[in-house]
């Protein structure tokens, strides 16, 4: 079973990347061969250079960078694996076609997400560029596998309370997989 995480930026789509590395479960990150793109090329790991090495590796179809993550998650061993970073329904039909699959929102007010963005300290956040973020997930169609997801957590509280929900629902499909 793969469990597809979704979410705009910063609406804590990581929570599920921790709930994985604590129980041993792969988790494969389009964000992640992103900025690996970016340091292999020698580029500086700001917000402009990360969307640029972002739209080249996702092609012209969008799917690139998800059919790499795909090929890592379906020869990773055990029978759960979580992929983050799908941002439209062909990823996730693409996906569908070689794996069993769940799609997971992450969801947060857009004032949350920015201070969230503020705070964490990546190189390639900014409160400037995060309109202009949020405008480039949406055209790459990200709001769609949102709003058709097969499950939500609202993640408003705290993060031990978005674990729990995490946990109630990959147990809901997976059983005793974990």
């Amino acid at each position: 079973m793969i469990f597809i995480i979704v979410g705009m930026p910063a609406s804590g789509k990581n929570i599920a990347r921790v709930y994985a590395d604590d129980r041993g479960i792969p988790y494969f990150a389009t964000g992640d061969i992103v900025r690996e793109a970016v340091t292999k090329r020698g580029l500086e790991a700001n917000a402009d250079n990360t969307a640029k090495v972002s739209t080249e590796l996702r092609g012209e179809d969008g799917m690139g960078v998800t059919r790499i993550a795909l090929t890592s998650a379906l020869s990773s061993s055990g029978n759960i694996a979580f992929m983050e970073g799908m941002r439209s329904w062909p990823e996730v039909e693409l996906i569908r076609t070689q794996a069993s699959c769940r799609v997971i929102a992450f969801v947060a007010p857009r004032e949350l997400r920015l201070q969230r963005i503020t705070s964490r300290g990546r190189s390639d956040d900014s409160p400037q560029a995060f309109e202009e973020r949020d405008s480039r997930e949406i055209s790459y169609g990200a709001a769609i596998p949102i709003a058709r997801a097969d499950a939500y957590i609202l993640n408003t509280a705290t993060m031990d309370d978005a674990m729990a929900d995490l946990d109630k629902i990959v147990h809901s499909y997976s059983g005793n997989e974990t």
